[in-house]
């Protein structure tokens, strides 16, 4: 797992901030207002440490965790969370039951192939089932990345990601047979509209508007996107 300080730099010089205090920390007060509106069963890819995971398990929620790390599965089970140690891209259980699908904390970047991450969610779905993901604000680049790990710890090996902007997200989903539902940002302060998401069809200037009631902006905040398996 990553240590505090820790960035993946890319080869084309983008320094990508990792938010490792809050992976590690419990959902926050907006966070456990988006969980409210997923749907059950909700499977958590690239769950690192679990926090998600046990905060749904903990609420009396069916979900499970997926990650490949041994370190963070470690992590998650002992504060209590359903985990398994495992790719995304391995056989999983409830392929084609699951309500919700979560992309979270950067997940979209796994593989360096969002097109092919997503298309392997939209499998695990049921139909009407929700893919939700975090992306980026709107007018950062969407696209394959090569980076590396840099942290006090030390730096790794060069592995591919990827990062998905709000506006780029449509024509993912689109390609891997998801509808586009709607898209929600969360700003230092802000709640959530009843629902937790706008419209999908509404343009990226507007979408915060939708969401945060008094108007604020999220400029630095979080943005996450949803999208439905016909």
């Amino acid at each position: 797992m990553s240590a505090p300080g820790a960035t993946l730099v890319s080869t084309c010089g983008a320094v990508i901030p990792l938010a490792v205090d809050r992976w590690h920390a419990p959902p926050g007060a907006q966070e456990q207002a988006l969980l409210t509106t997923l749907d059950d069963p909700v499977l958590d890819v690239g769950c690192g440490p679990g926090r998600i995971v046990a905060a749904l398990a903990e609420a009396g929620r069916v979900t499970l965790g997926v990650d490949s790390s041994p370190a963070a599965v470690d992590t998650a089970r002992r504060r209590g969370a359903p985990v398994l140690q495992r790719s995304i891209f391995e056989p999983l259980p409830g392929e084609g039951r699951w309500s919700t699908v979560l992309l979270l904390d950067g997940n979209v970047g796994i593989g360096g192939d969002p097109g092919g991450l997503f298309a392997r969610c939209a499998r695990l779905l049921r139909p009407g089932g929700h893919l939700v993901a975090e992306v980026e604000p709107p007018g950062v680049g969407t696209g394959p990345l090569t980076v590396r790990l840099e942290s006090p710890d030390g730096t790794s090996r060069w592995f591919p990601w990827a990062r998905v902007g709000a506006d780029g997200f449509a024509a993912l989903a689109h390609s891997a047979g998801l509808a586009p539902a709607g898209f929600a940002a969360l700003a230092q302060g802000a709640g959530l509209a009843p629902d937790g998401f706008a419209p999908a069809g509404l343009a990226a200037q507007a979408w915060t508007a939708s969401i945060i009631p008094d108007g604020r902006r999220a400029e630095g905040g979080r943005w996450f996107a949803r999208a439905v398996r016909p």
